[in-house]
């Protein structure tokens, strides 16, 4: 299943002409290891996204089944549909939920990432899944599969940290977790790249689904819809579409950011399970 290719050809993912497997430098584009070190037929069963959607559908759906079992008396299932099967505070904050309270005031930083990871009830990670699953291919088709993962991760930060900022404006510091941020970011990502190639059916399009986003916040915000998270997921995509310019090819020093941000995001998720809360926070 992961054995290398040692000789032959394959087609280089950045221009897509055919290179030696071996070549050092892709004598078209100048891509650097553009046979991927002979493990381009085993990415390239992995799909366009190089399994990303996957895992990210999979991470989600693990965490918010292990929140549930680790507390399960604090489980909600009544109120509002938007709440129902919503895990408790604790276990919110143990996986790595952001929010003012744990960026500024516990200095866990690194919820920023993991945040984009969790989820605060049934519906939300429903619609929030189906978003990625929609939206995510699309972003590898047009940016690269490494560059999707760049403005996913970038959108979390960005997001999170506008949202976590709020209480500087005398705003509720309440907890704040859910993909819909860099999901916000991905479609960012698709504005710019319309302006960019001039394609105005897709900017048209990716407007339309920004703004209807921020319109459902705005009119649920009473559900603990998160729309500081949005706009700022929103932005952070924008521009980090704009520094990665769709119109280039990927590069392999794109690879190598994603997979560092792949990483930090998985270890932003174990610190926040190994740092401890302290107790007076937690009501104990």
């Amino acid at each position: 299943m992961f054995e290398r290719q040692r000789s032959g050809s394959v087609l280089c993912p950045s221009c897509g002409k055919l290179v030696g497997v071996s070549e050092k430098q892709c004598p078209y584009c100048g891509r650097r290891s553009p046979g991927m070190f002979g493990l381009n037929a085993w990415l390239r069963r992995l799909g366009r996204d190089m399994g990303f959607v996957d895992a990210v559908i999979g991470g989600c759906a693990l965490l918010y089944l292990l929140m549930l079992a680790t507390d399960p008396q604090g489980i909600r299932t009544g109120g509002n549909p938007l709440s129902f099967l919503s895990p408790s505070t604790l276990s919110l904050l143990r996986f790595g939920a952001s929010g003012a309270i744990p960026v500024f005031g516990l200095h866990r930083w690194w919820t920023l990432l993991s945040a984009g990871w969790l989820h605060a009830s049934l519906l939300h990670i429903g619609f929030n899944l189906y978003g990625v699953r929609f939206l995510a291919p699309a972003i590898a088709e047009l940016y690269g599969p490494s560059r999707m993962v760049i403005i996913y991760s970038v959108s979390s930060v960005t997001g999170f940290l506008l949202s976590s900022s709020r209480v500087f404006f005398g705003m509720s510091p309440g907890l704040t977790v859910g993909a819909s941020a860099p999901i916000l970011g991905l479609i960012g990502a698709l504005v710019y790249y319309g302006r960019r190639s001039g394609s105005r059916a897709i900017g048209t399009q990716a407007w339309t689904y920004a703004i209807s986003m921020l319109i459902f916040g705005i009119f649920m915000q009473q559900f603990g819809i998160d729309n500081f998270a949005h706009v700022g997921g929103f932005a952070g995509g924008y521009l980090a579409a704009r520094a990665l310019d769709p119109l280039k090819p990927e590069r392999g020093d794109h690879q190598a950011m994603a997979l560092i941000l792949l990483v930090l995001t998985a270890a932003s998720v174990v610190a926040s399970l190994v740092v401890p809360i302290p107790p007076e926070l937690l009501g104990r």
